[in-house]
């Protein structure tokens, strides 16, 4: 079944979807032909050769033609009997806001919708993840070191939902490699020119350099690690794009777009349909990083930053000298209302971005002095927003607190004055960091050294779950002593010599009140 535009109309009308059993499925869809189609059911199975949908006064019908008259047969085929790949791959094209309603339908629903990665990731921003796993990275950790580079590592990112690690730098090659045993898989060819950014997902991977490209591997359909780096493939995926006319320093990727930042004081957007550029915004100064959200791009251009409209190409606000000297790196959390900005100062800082109706406005939230040389790299995973400096450090903030605070009110300006520490720094490195990611329960980081370092923190999860299953299980026991003690004392008659202590001494009473009157009664029973 080709699925295209068509699915996110179609969960509009979930709730009104409906087989019926003698018609025929009149279906018109984006990119589909208008070609008869057939839903065979058999034996608790569904099989879809060709599905066309249309829309026609708010509901559709799809109907299940069989050779026998079952007009009498009232029983009727709903969405949910569809199997629950087909159904995975119509929730992958929705929005959390989409996905809530969806689980509203039924139970099925509601379980995949649920345990979408969509779903996910909006609710970890905006209600937290559980609290023992906000202190997953307080915890123990292991360190693995990848070595294949030759010489400094420039950029690093890491693909969650593949478990990859892609790494350049220097030595003109892009390596890949797998997060969970930590060997190389695939090394490409000699670009010709330092890359010093890389971005990816499950359809494409991009690189830019100091000559200007941005080169391009789109994913082969069947191959396990999902790009041929290595040209080994016959069908060929490997292309390059050229407008910028200086070295690209920053690279980010949505949906239907590819963001490139460079020295020639411009970002690009391209359509990543067409791969041509399509917007052009000009800075002042070199443009250094960049962080899109939906309808909007933040850009750090010399010690400036700017919040860009994407459709109208007009800038929202502008945070003029964000840092002391340049401001090298941002970071954007994912609903796109707050902002890190990583600076030559060795800084780094909070700001909220706030709309009202046509005006955007900027607070800074919080502040860090973490570092002692500039901070090349930012990267954030709810709630812990990681820096690499170039004092060869990795500092670790969590920003629970100051989310949760700014939800209740309105916060007051920060001043420049007061600077927060950070909750944990990792050390072990002799020379610059120059990139970091962070995803998994893992911290991902290149520097000069030409070595890539993975720091696990698995094994401080795993432990900080039996320790909470521990603590669960003595709870339950506890309760069950508790109840087989009031079920024993109602079958003899007796009081419950619990609730009896309990009411003669409350929580907010002397707590001391039972000890002292014992006191008293062992000092009579002497006297």
């Amino acid at each position: 079944i080709r699925f295209g535009s068509f699915l996110r109309r179609l969960v509009g009308f979930f709730m009104e979807f409906e087989c019926q059993e003698r018609a025929e499925v009149s279906i018109v869809g984006e990119g589909l032909s208008n070609q008869g189609a057939e839903l065979r059911i058999g034996d608790g199975s569904v099989e879809v050769p060709c599905v066309k949908l249309c829309y026609q006064q708010k509901k559709a019908t799809l109907v299940v033609p069989r050779d026998k008259d079952l007009s009498t047969n009232t029983h009727r085929y709903t969405i949910i009997d569809l199997p629950q790949a087909l159904i995975s791959e119509i929730l992958n094209c929705l929005d959390p806001k989409e996905l809530g309603l969806v689980s509203c339908v039924s139970t099925c629903l509601h379980r995949l919708a649920s345990e979408h990665h969509a779903w996910k990731g909006f609710y970890c921003e905006r209600w937290g993840l559980p609290v023992f796993r906000s202190k997953t990275f307080l915890g123990r950790h292991s360190i693995d070191t990848l070595y294949g580079h030759t010489e400094a590592v420039r950029t690093v990112f890491l693909l969650a939902s593949a478990k990859l690690i892609f790494t350049s730098g220097y030595d003109c090659v892009v390596r890949m490699w797998g997060m969970e045993e930590g060997l190389s898989i695939a090394a490409s060819k000699p670009l010709g020119c330092t890359i010093r950014a890389v971005a990816a997902d499950t359809k494409l991977l991009v690189a830019g350099g100091t000559d200007g490209f941005i080169h391009c591997w789109k994913a082969v359909d069947g191959l396990t690690d999902l790009f041929d780096l290595t040209g080994f493939q016959k069908e060929k995926t490997k292309f390059r794009l050229w407008e910028h006319e200086g070295p690209i320093t920053s690279l980010a990727l949505d949906m239907t777009s590819i963001f490139s930042g460079s020295w020639d004081m411009s970002v690009r957007i391209w359509d990543r349909s067409s791969f041509k550029c399509i917007k052009t915004l000009r800075h002042s100064d070199w443009v250094w990083g960049l962080a899109p959200h939906e309808t909007s791009i933040a850009c750090a251009a010399g010690s400036d930053v700017y919040i860009w409209d994407i459709s109208s190409e007009t800038p929202e606000a502008i945070i003029h000298d964000a840092h002391e000297g340049n401001t090298y790196s941002l970071a954007r959390s994912h609903s796109g209302d707050f902002l890190f900005t990583g600076g030559e100062d060795g800084g780094i800082k909070m700001f909220e971005i706030r709309k009202h109706g046509n005006e955007t406005s900027v607070l800074l939230i919080s502040q860090w002095m973490p570092h002692t040389g500039p901070v090349y790299s930012l990267s954030f995973e709810f709630p812990w927003l990681v820096s690499a400096s170039g004092d060869g450090k990795l500092a670790l903030i969590d920003v629970r607190k100051l989310l949760k605070t700014n939800r209740r009110g309105l916060p007051k300006r920060v001043s420049s004055r007061i600077v927060e520490p950070p909750q944990r720094m990792l050390h072990g490195f002799g020379s610059n960091l120059f990139s970091v990611d962070v995803g998994c329960d893992r911290i991902v980081c290149g520097g000069e050294e030409g070595v890539v370092r993975i720091w696990n923190f698995t094994q401080a999860l795993e432990i900080e779950r039996r320790a909470r299953a521990l603590k669960g299980m003595r709870l339950e026991n506890r309760m069950r002593r508790r109840r087989t003690q009031m079920e024993m004392n109602a079958k003899s008659g007796r009081p419950d010599q619990c609730s009896i202590a309990a009411h003669k001494n409350p929580v907010n009473g002397d707590r001391n009140r039972a000890w002292h009157t014992k006191r008293r009664a062992s000092g009579k029973a002497k006297a």
